[in-house]
């Protein structure tokens, strides 16, 4: 089996967590480090040789077969084209870029080197979710009508919670719906293989000024300082969105990340002629199938019970299978089984740019929009 040489740019939550997934596979060298603020550090605690500020310089001295962009994404279409034009597979953490321009030029660089290329979509890749995909396609829940469901979160409840994610200049035109909403768009469109082709949106913004705490702040973290500085806020907390489907379906979600107790919530309900099917990470082992004339049926994480594709379950049933595993999936197909295309690649990340930015031209022109 190929040995890969890997270099992640980015070391904070996400970063950390490629990190893992990586060395889980076995045949991925992670040889070097690139961050902003103390690299050097951040490379000792991962257990890392090489640390950098430059990721050109990084690239330059290192060589790699991938690289991993874990950064806000105003940066990410400089850093992955450098990577492209010099020969490097290329990763990348949601949202793909800034600008819908910038994920076409990625798209069509990538092609043109024949390059691997990929976006971290990660919750395609659980086990109960390729089982979904299969059922609904084998018309176990018929032709399906409506596609519902609510991503939420609570980690910018406070107005004293602050992320780069919140500032515009850095997250681009939508922030909660191209942080988390982005993936309930790609997955189910994934599932059920229809498309989105107009859509309604609502947006609000809770704190229009945060109180920003002075010096690093790390994502998901508790901010115990006393000094703050006030900043001004210019992107959705919370969005509400109605879809129309390729296929004549309709539906909607409700994305927010404010919702009090709800830490990490992705939950999907389809209905079918059929059938319903529904998911959600708060019980991401079990596919619940509920019938109008008998009970309903839960399938849940097991060889015998769901019919999925080789290696996309790795551990007995009982043994939970959670976010660190799925992100670890998609790279095993991305490293190993590039043929596989159930990991989202550059096409899909300019899918969701896409979307992203019709949510965001509704919600400000209070109409329906054509994708």
């Amino acid at each position: 089996m190929k040995k890969f040489k890997t270099a992640v740019i980015g070391s904070g939550f996400i970063g950390v967590a490629h990190i893992e997934a990586l060395r889980r596979l076995g045949n991925v060298e992670v040889v070097a480090l690139c961050d902003r603020f103390n690299p050097e550090a951040k490379a000792k605690e991962n257990f890392i040789d090489l640390a950098y500020t430059d990721y050109k310089k990084l690239i330059d001295e290192n060589e790699l077969d991938f690289i991993h962009v874990c950064t806000p994404n105003n940066t990410h279409y400089e850093i992955a084209k450098y990577a492209l034009e010099n020969g490097v597979n290329v990763v990348l953490e949601k949202p793909m870029t800034f600008t819908v321009d910038e994920a076409l030029e990625l798209v069509k660089l990538a092609n043109e080197k024949n390059l691997v290329n990929a976006v971290n979509f990660h919750n395609r890749l659980y086990p109960a979710n390729i089982f979904i995909k299969d059922f609904i396609k084998n018309k176990n829940i018929g032709d399906v009508f409506l596609i519902n469901g609510n991503y939420i979160q609570d980690w910018l409840l406070y107005d004293t919670d602050y992320s780069w994610r919140l500032n515009s200049k850095e997250s681009g035109s939508t922030r909660a719906v191209a942080d988390i909403g982005s993936h309930w768009m790609d997955l189910v469109e994934y599932l059920t293989g229809e498309k989105i082709v107009e859509v309604f949106a609502e947006f609000k913004t809770v704190f229009e000024k945060r109180k920003k705490a002075i010096g690093e702040i790390k994502t998901f973290t508790n901010n115990e300082t006393k000094e703050y500085e006030l900043m001004d806020i210019d992107t959705e907390d919370i969005a509400v969105v109605m879809y129309r489907f390729s296929n004549g379906a309709i539906g909607n979600v409700t994305i927010s990340q404010m919702g009090a107790g709800k830490k990490n919530n992705l939950e999907v309900f389809i209905s079918g002629t059929k059938a319903s099917v529904k998911w959600c990470l708060e019980d991401l082992e079990n596919v619940e199938v509920g019938y109008r004339d008998k009970p309903k049926a839960v399938f849940t994480k097991d060889h015998g019970l769901m019919n999925v594709s080789k290696g996309a379950i790795d551990y007995p049933a009982g043994h939970t299978e959670g976010f660190p595993d799925a992100i670890k999936q998609v790279f095993k197909q991305v490293y190993n089984q590039p043929e596989v295309k159930n990991y989202a690649t550059f096409k899909d990340g300019l899918r969701q740019m896409i979307l992203c930015e019709k949510v965001a031209e509704s919600a400000k022109t209070s109409k329906w929009v054509k994708v």
